[in-house]
This record gives structure tokens, sequence and C-alpha cells, in this order.
């Protein structure tokens, strides 16, 4: 199912949403600029490899690959779904949250994507890269915060457009993430676990942001 559109509107332009689509794109062209051996030094450099990290965890630079992975891309596919994802819910959570504060809850989530991955196979050796677990946390927020706003979705084959409440699409999302982990055991290039750990950190963060404003409201 890919979502096309909400109806959330935007009560600001998403600035810090377009800066993170624009760092994003911008990384992933000077990386698709270089040969192989420089691609390889580049990602050993700024990707994040559970083993590494736990084999050298005093060395500051590995410290820096826990944010420094969240805006590297494999490849254009990769790249262009969590744009899109971003720019579908992150501009109202942004409006929720204000600009500083949804910057540090991006990476916040991002860093507990990216920690759940690690913990969850510390003996992989296979580099760790991409936006999906700050993006999920951004997903986990629009849960909590806009669960009854309506998703345009495509099924591509065949085509067929249908609305579906945000709360139905992203459940059914965060279950297809879970299933798929459990399915693939060790065996997957893809962060399962870094995607459910994300969407949950952002759901309970935001969850609890509401609470405290309640009970601030009502003290």
């Amino acid at each position: 199912m890919l979502p096309l559109r909400d109806s959330q509107p935007s009560k600001k332009l998403p600035l810090v949403t377009i800066l993170l689509i624009g760092l994003n794109t911008l990384i992933f062209l000077y990386q698709s600029a270089l040969d192989l051996p420089g691609l390889e030094s580049f990602f050993a450099s700024y990707a994040f490899v559970p083993r590494d990290f736990f084999l050298t965890a005093g060395e500051r630079r590995f410290y820096g690959q826990l944010f420094s992975s969240m805006f590297l891309h494999g490849d254009l596919s990769h790249l262009v779904g969590n744009m899109w994802i971003l720019w579908l819910f992150g501009d109202n959570v942004e409006d929720h949250l204000g600009k500083i504060r949804y910057v540090l809850f991006y990476l916040g989530t991002g860093l507990i994507a990216i920690l759940a991955h690690a913990f969850s196979m510390p003996q992989s050796t296979v580099i760790t890269l991409g936006a999906s677990g700050a993006i999920s946390g951004v997903m986990g927020a629009y849960l909590i915060l806009y669960p009854r706003s309506q998703i345009l979705t495509l099924i591509p084959f065949p085509p067929y457009f249908f609305r579906i409440p945000a709360f139905i699409y992203l459940i059914v999302w965060v279950i297809l993430q879970l299933v798929s982990g459990v399915v693939a055991g060790g065996a997957s290039d893809i962060a399962w676990w870094a995607h459910i750990a994300g969407f949950a950190g952002g759901a309970l963060l935001t969850a609890g942001g509401r609470r405290r404003a309640r009970a601030r409201q009502g003290s």
C-alpha cells in the first residue's frame, strides 16, 4: 500500500522537514558521484555496523555514526521512498512539536531505532544506513496525534485508490514490519526491528508528551 496524501492540512511551512529532505538528497547526490573505492570509504566512515560499534565502543567516531548513518541511503528507491513518507507525515508532526523539538524528536527516535537494531543483531557486519528509523518515529507520532486523518492510498497492481483512516494504515504498517522481522530473523538486509523500535519510540514519546501537557493544563 502506497500512501499518496493525507487529509490533515499544515498550519505552517514545514521548514525542518524540507531541510531534512534537502540534506538527505544532497548527501545522496554526493555519494552517487563517488567511485566504488570512494563510496566504500565513505560508508566505512559514516555508516553504522553493529559489530564494529560493540567492538570499538570507546572510539568517538562510532558514536557519530549513530547519527550520520541516518542521512545515508543505499540507492535512489531507498531515498525516494523514505523522503516521500517523511514529507507525507512530517509536516503535521513538525506543526505540533515546533521546529526545535521536532529536530530533537527526529534524531532521538532515529537513535532509538538504530540502537534497537544494534542490540537485536550485535554480531552483524552489514552496514546500516537510512532515515527509516527516524521516519518510523515520525509515523508513530502521527498515529497518536492524527489517528482519524484520512490517507489516500494506492494498491499498484491492479491500480486501486482508496481512503483509509491513518490509525488503520499505520497499525497495518507496523504489523507488517513485525511479521517481516520475525520471518526474516537475522537473514535480512532490512533493519525491521529498527523500524518497529522507532515507531514505538515515537508513539510513546508523543503520548507521554500529550499526557504531561494535559496534566499541566489541569493543574
